[in-house]
């Protein structure tokens, strides 16, 4: 086997590439990422010898991952109002973090892939994202080759019918994010609302620690007079929002006046239209990006 502490930061980007997109959460990717580098480091000094590297990482990084979203199943069916994933941000310090921002990186589609159980999630990430082959595949998951198969049909069935769209053209993107960012802290419904979907679909997660909208709001009107008035907010309470990519999709990191993060927001754009908002505000899902402010306390404190 390869020398684990030189082969430790080539490894670590794509294991934690294949955690993060199996669990959504920054910090239980690094929780086995870890987990995998001490498995692996055991097994070397046991005598084990992998003839490569990268295989074996996403094999025991990609197992690990299973078990994790298992036991994290029952947490997120008891989680309160909408999960989101934990926000990647371009410009992260940590290399790792630094994965290629792909459309199988967004928000939209890691919330696509939670309707997928543990096994399901990780043939079609192997296939769809990393281009295993099904032998391999069944290798790692520990499944027949025909199983395999099953599986990546059973969750491709599931994944097209929900599958988000995204704006191809990157300048289009940003250009509508600037515009819809503008239009939201001047609390301008009408400029909001020409810029969204009919069909738009507006999620927060305050995961029960903060303010949050429990249920998705839906259709333009609705999510534009709630976007002014969350605009009008963090006027008030002197948030800054300024813009940044979120998960390969465009966003804004809110912080408090000390600079502090209070939220992560990230668009689906589509046509020329932005089909979904999703607000991370769960005080807990920030926590890799720095001090995080205390927005509840901002909410109360006097205008």
């Amino acid at each position: 086997m390869t020398d684990l502490a030189v082969a430790h930061d080539d490894l670590r980007p794509l294991m934690f590439s294949v955690a993060y997109r199996m669990l959504g959460s920054v910090s239980e990717a690094e929780d086995v990422v870890q987990e995998a580098f001490l498995r692996m480091y055991r097994a070397g000094e046991s005598g084990t010898r992998a003839d490569n590297p990268e295989a074996y990482a996403t094999t025991v990084t990609t197992r690990l991952a299973i078990d994790a979203l298992r036991s994290a199943r029952h947490r997120r069916e008891q989680y309160v109002g909408s999960w989101l994933p934990e926000p990647l941000l371009a410009g992260d310090d940590d290399p790792a973090r630094r994965v290629e921002q792909t459309e199988s990186l967004s928000t939209a589609f890691l919330v696509v892939l939670e309707t997928l159980s543990p096994v399901e999630r990780a043939v079609f990430l192997l296939r769809e994202v990393f281009g295993y082959a099904y032998d391999e595949i069944a290798a790692i998951v520990e499944r027949s080759e025909a199983n395999c198969r099953q599986l990546m049909t059973r969750a491709r069935k599931h994944i097209e019918a929900r599958r988000p769209r995204f704006e191809p053209s990157p300048d289009r993107r940003d250009e509508l994010a600037r515009t819809f960012l503008a239009a939201m802290n001047d609390g301008d419904v009408g400029a909001l609302e020409r810029l969204l979907a009919e069909d738009v679909v507006f999620e927060g997660d305050g995961g029960g620690k903060t303010a949050a909208v429990r249920k998705p709001l839906v259709g333009a009107l609705q999510v534009a007079r709630f976007l002014a008035n969350l605009g009008r907010t963090g006027a008030q309470i002197g948030a800054t929002v300024a813009p940044v990519t979120v998960n390969g999709q465009p966003g804004a990191r809110v912080s408090g006046p000390d600079g502090a993060v209070v939220g992560v927001l990230s668009l689906t754009i589509v046509d020329g239209r932005i089909t979904g908002v999703h607000n991370q505000i769960n005080p807990d899902k920030l926590q890799h990006l720095g001090p995080v402010g205390d927005l509840n306390a901002l909410l109360r404190a006097p205008k």
